[in-house]
C-alpha cells in the first residue's frame, strides 16, 4: 500500500511525485502521517457523535486551497506531528476507549495508504466503532475504491457546483466535476443509510454543503442536483456556519457573513425538493468559538 506514495495520484491532481524519497506534491504531505490532534469532537452531526462525541483525527496538509479554510493552521501551513502506522492505530482504539462514537479522519485523502494500513492493525487489536472518511470531496473514483471495507460512513463536503467557483476559492477548477464522480462511487459502495436504534448512523454518505455569502444560488442548484442523483439514498448536513477567516477578505462577497436570507432559501429549496433527510442549523452555529484550538 505504501508503494502508493512513490508515484503519488492519491487526488485528482496526480501530482506523481515520490513522498517516500522526500518528494512533496501540491498538498505538501510526505512519507509520514502528520496529525495536529486527536480529540472527542461533540460539534458533527449528532447522528455521529453519541454521548460522548466523534473520536476526531485531524490531519495536517490538504489537497485544496481554499481561501476561506476555518483550519488554515493546519490545512496550509501543515502544523502537526508525524505519526507511524503504528501510532495512528494506538491513537484510534485510544478515542474508541474515551467512548467515541465513531472514528471520525478529518482531510485524510492525502494520507490514505497510512491510514489503511493503521486501520487493519487497529482492527485486529480490538476497534468496532464505525469508520467515517470525512473528506473534502475533492477525491477520485480510484481512491474511493480503495477504502471499501474499511470505511463505513463517507462525510464529503461538496463545495461547489461550478468550475468558476473551484478555481476562485481552492485552486480546482475541475472540483465540482472530481466530487460528484467521488460521490457516486461512494453511494454505489456503501449503499442505503443504515442506522442504530439510538439514531447513530452505522453506515451511508452524509453530504455536507456550506453555503457561501453571494453563492445562494449555485447552492441551490448543487442541492437540485444532489436530489436527481441520490435522492433519499443520502443525507444531507447544510451549514451555515460561515465565518470569513484566512484570506477571505480578499475574495468579495465572502468577506462578509451568510445572511439569514441566503441561508433560508437553500433550505427552503431542499425542502420543496422532497428531502427529508437534511440537517439545519441556527445562527447560533456561527462563531469561532466552535472552531478546534490548533495552537
Amino acid at each position: 500500500m505504501i508503494d502508493l506514495l512513490k508515484h503519488c495520484t492519491l487526488c485528482p491532481r496526480r501530482c506523481g511525485v515520490d513522498r517516500t524519497a522526500g518528494g512533496r506534491g501540491f498538498c505538501g504531505a510526505g512519507r509520514l502521517a502528520r496529525v495536529a490532534r486527536t480529540m472527542l469532537h461533540t460539534w458533527e452531526e449528532p447522528c455521529l457523535v453519541g454521548a460522548h462525541g466523534a473520536g476526531a483525527v485531524f490531519f495536517a496538509h490538504c489537497t485544496l486551497r481554499c481561501v476561506y479554510c476555518q483550519n488554515y493552521e493546519i490545512s496550509h501551513e501543515g502544523h502537526g506531528r508525524e505519526m507511524t502506522e503504528e501510532a495512528l492505530a494506538a491513537a484510534f482504539l485510544a478515542l474508541q476507549a474515551q467512548g467515541a462514537a465513531t472514528l471520525d479522519l478529518v482531510t485524510p485523502t492525502h494520507y490514505t495508504p497510512q491510514i489503511l494500513n493503521a486501520l487493519a492493525r487497529a482492527r485486529s487489536d480490538g476497534l468496532t466503532i464505525p469508520v467515517v472518511w470525512n473528506t473534502s470531496g475533492y477525491e477520485t473514483e480510484e481512491n474511493i475504491a480503495r477504502l471499501a471495507g474499511a470505511v463505513d460512513i463517507y462525510l464529503p463536503d461538496l463545495k461547489y457546483n461550478t468550475e468558476e467557483s473551484g478555481r476562485l476559492y481552492s485552486a480546482a477548477p475541475d472540483y465540482a466535476a472530481a466530487a460528484f464522480s467521488a460521490l457516486r462511487a461512494m453511494v454505489e459502495q456503501v449503499g442505503a443509510l443504515q442506522f442504530a436504534a439510538d439514531g447513530r448512523l452505522l453506515r451511508g454518505v452524509l453530504v455536507r454543503h456550506l453555503v457561501l455569502p453571494g453563492h445562494r444560488r449555485e447552492s441551490i442548484a448543487l442541492v437540485r442536483r444532489l436530489w436527481e442523483a441520490f435522492g433519499e439514498r443520502i443525507q444531507l448536513s447544510l451549514m451555515r456556519q460561515y465565518t470569513p477567516l484566512y484570506r477571505a477578505a480578499e475574495f468579495p462577497p465572502l468577506h462578509r457573513r451568510l445572511t439569514t436570507f441566503e441561508y433560508e432559501s437553500v433550505v427552503d429549496a431542499a425542502r420543496d425538493l422532497g428531502m427529508t433527510q437534511v440537517y439545519v442549523q441556527g445562527a447560533e452555529a456561527v462563531g469561532t468559538e466552535y472552531l478546534p484550538d490548533f495552537r
